[in-house]
């Protein structure tokens, strides 16, 4: 099994920025500077076999390249943090990129993702983080921004959970924008 999410790698000098937003939130295990990137389609546990097909679907796409840029931060669970975030703007393309990698998954027999394409670069994941502790450290970053710069690229990663500290994400597969 592999567990497999397509997404755009976020250039060395931004993840360099980024990672000046990493302090002062409680319960915040934060994301290595590796680790950073805008996900387009988490795909889960897929079998080898059907991680071919999705290869071959994601090969097919045809893209853009868009100049994307990150302004503000947030966090997921309303009231139960369990991630921090810097966003990316709204892009027409990079929406459109999105829906592509969902389309290729529905093509291969993958359920529909349930939650709305919302871009991002997830920082930390949250245990225990209180409430007003996220909102804070929201406030704090709120006028964060960086880039724009260029995606050029899109990639097949897999996650490797190493059981002590973050997982590890592998690009397996690479897709060019044009």
């Amino acid at each position: 099994m592999h567990r497999l999410f397509a997404g755009l790698p976020v250039p060395d000098e931004i993840g360099d920025e980024l990672v000046d937003l990493q302090k002062d939130l409680a319960g915040a295990s934060w994301r290595p500077v590796e680790n950073f990137h805008i996900t387009l389609r988490f795909f889960g546990e897929i079998e080898f076999v059907t991680a071919r097909e999705l290869d071959h679907e994601l090969a097919g796409i045809e893209a853009r390249q868009m100049q994307l840029k990150l302004s503000g931060v947030g966090w997921f669970g309303r009231r139960e943090p369990h991630a921090v975030w810097a966003r990316v703007v709204q892009d027409e393309a990079l929406a459109g990129l999105a829906g592509r990698c969902e389309r290729a998954a529905r093509r291969i027999g993958l359920p529909a993702e349930k939650r709305s394409f919302i871009p991002h670069v997830t920082l930390a994941y949250c245990h225990g983080t209180p409430l007003a502790d996220a909102m804070a450290w929201s406030e704090r970053f709120q006028t964060f921004e960086a880039g724009p710069f260029w995606a050029d690229r899109f990639h097949l990663y897999e996650s490797h959970i190493t059981g002590r500290g973050p997982s590890r994400y592998v690009a397996e597969a690479e897709y060019p924008l044009v």
